[in-house]
């Protein structure tokens, strides 16, 4: 009887690199969870041989570490599978002359060009070194202008199709000569014939992208579904292949500070079942750290535990909070509250991430101010205090709570600072501007106490690469501050007869008519947050 996995897979590559030291305390609560595999995402955050560019500045692991890790995984019966990258996501490399040369478009490698089989030759015989598991998964995701390029350009128009299978079989032979049996993402068969989309309850697959698939199994990835017609719709579809399926969800840790570990069940229980309806029965949960990661991994362990016993058929909910007491020492349900930065005015849906779009919005310009909704300053006063009792009640966590404390400070300040701002200046409110002058002194002071507390997580758990983003981040965001504080200080002392950012009409960020009218939007994106301006 073939081993079945019950697993995570932890994003290692946006730049937080987590320690081996964390990753065995994390395997430490999935090995007493019931897991028994744990996929490392790396896309160019690993050692390979005779590549001394791929990775170069980005923490990536060292031999010696994987093994480390490998080996504890080992005694705590959870098999370590390396997870890497293929084709597309390998845009950090790019940026050297060693690699360009194999750009076919945007993070895309070149098909069909030699110095990219020898890249990716170089990485599985780095892997097959380095990892005692001989599964491994080979990504080839998202690569939605694969062939559009530079293939383009060198071979002119091709069935991108039979581009993608030729690419897939020659990754495949190398993974075999290495003893690997490989696994993929499965979206870009489904994409092209379905007008980019994946996830469909009936989606378009076509014989020609089912035929002379090479052996690999396929994984069907999807964080979003409430229902499960989707979810069952696309197992009914990978079927089709012939091939192993595996399903990859998702416990939210990409959107921001703070998790969404409510919307994880929300949309993981109905997958489970479907999952255990139709015998799909190796699974794993993704854990992204997409634009910068800040969220710690560790706050999504409540929803990680919840959906293994779900999917084991228990779904008492104060039974699972009992057994996860018991077993982290931390209370279930406050744990769950660490969505709570997110569920302020009105917002009823996790995913959605006003905890950091209204943290780097901008105090004069505020693209997002039409965004805030009122009341929200006196919500986050209030978990600011709930947090910081948290964080002198937990035993392994309190340094998470501390930062939540903190950015919920900040935000009670924050949130609505330009709206305040704007509305006082257009009617030239000089009493109000001259008060609004103390808040953004107060804002300055908490930006910076949570920017301590944020900075001392980040080296508690990952290596210290790709913290000078937050420090760009957090740095930009207070010099900012101080700008627009020390402009409005200059008008009022009639230094400036305007101040013509505060006389642009904001327009809802939106637009009129979408769905997001009416809900709190999800924008994730730093810098499409901070400026209207181009960043680079």
């Amino acid at each position: 009887m073939s081993k079945k996995y019950f697993g995570v897979m932890l994003d290692c590559s946006r730049n937080a690199v987590m320690k081996p030291s964390v990753i065995k305390k994390f395997v430490d609560y999935l090995s007493a969870f019931g897991y028994n595999m744990l996929q490392l995402y790396t896309e160019d955050t690993y050692e390979v041989k005779n590549e001394p560019y791929f990775g170069y500045l980005r923490g990536g692991y060292k031999k010696e570490e994987i093994q480390e890790i490998d080996a504890y995984c080992q005694s705590k019966g959870v098999e370590l599978i390396p997870c890497v990258q293929t084709l597309a996501h390998m845009g950090a490399i790019f940026r050297y002359f060693e690699y360009r040369k194999i750009n076919d478009y945007a993070d895309i490698l070149l098909i069909d060009e030699p110095r990219t089989y020898q890249l990716i030759e170089n990485i599985f015989a780095t892997l097959a070194e380095n990892f005692t598991s001989r599964k491994v998964h080979i990504g080839m995701d998202e690569a939605h202008m694969v062939g559009l390029g530079k293939y383009l350009d060198k071979h002119g128009v091709c069935n991108r199709y039979e581009l993608l299978k030729k690419h897939l079989a020659k990754v495949v032979e190398i993974a075999k000569k290495y003893g690997f049996e490989p696994m993929m993402w499965s979206d870009m068969f489904f994409r092209m014939s379905n007008n980019g989309e994946y996830s469909l309850k009936n989606p378009k697959l076509p014989q020609e992208a089912i035929t002379d698939v090479p052996d690999v199994s396929l994984v069907y990835w999807d964080y979003y579904q409430t229902h499960k017609a989707v979810y069952d719709g696309m197992v009914t579809a990978h079927e089709k292949f012939g091939k192993n399926i595996w399903f990859a969800g998702g416990t939210w840790t990409w959107v921001g500070f703070a998790p969404a570990n409510r919307f994880s069940l929300q949309v993981m229980k109905p997958a489970m079942d479907v999952c255990r309806a139709r015998g799909v029965d190796n699974i794993f949960f993704t854990l992204w750290g997409d634009n910068g990661k800040e969220c710690s991994f560790f706050c999504v362990l409540p929803s990680l535990y919840y959906l293994k016993r779900y999917y084991d058929g228990v779904t008492d909910r104060k039974q699972i909070a009992a057994e996860f007491e018991k077993l982290t020492g931390e209370p279930f349900e406050r744990m769950m509250g660490m969505d709570d930065p997110n569920y302020v005015g009105g917002n009823k849906e996790g995913f959605r991430n006003p905890s950091k779009y209204m943290l780097y919005n901008d105090p004069f310009f505020g693209c997002l101010d039409t965004q805030a909704k009122e009341g929200v300053d006196k919500q986050y006063r209030k978990l600011a205090r709930r947090f910081a009792r948290y964080a002198k009640q937990s035993e392994n966590f309190g340094y998470i709570y501390e930062v939540f404390a903190k950015l919920c400070k900040a935000l009670s300040y924050k949130y609505d600072l330009g709206v305040r701002v704007r509305e006082a200046y257009q009617v030239r409110d000089e009493q109000r501007l001259r008060a609004i002058v103390g808040d953004f002194k107060k804002t300055e002071k908490a930006v910076q106490a949570l920017y301590e507390v944020f900075c001392a997580l980040w080296h508690k758990e990952n290596k210290p690469h790709g913290f000078e983003v937050q420090d760009a981040r957090f740095g930009g965001l207070l010099q900012r501050l101080k700008h627009c504080r020390e402009r409005l200080e200059a008008y009022l002392r009639g230094e400036e007869t305007s101040l013509p950012e505060l006389e642009e009409v904001l327009l809802d960020f939106w637009g009129k008519g979408l769905d997001y009218d009416k809900a709190t939007p999800c924008a994730p994106d730093w810098g499409l947050i901070v400026t209207a301006n181009q960043l680079r």
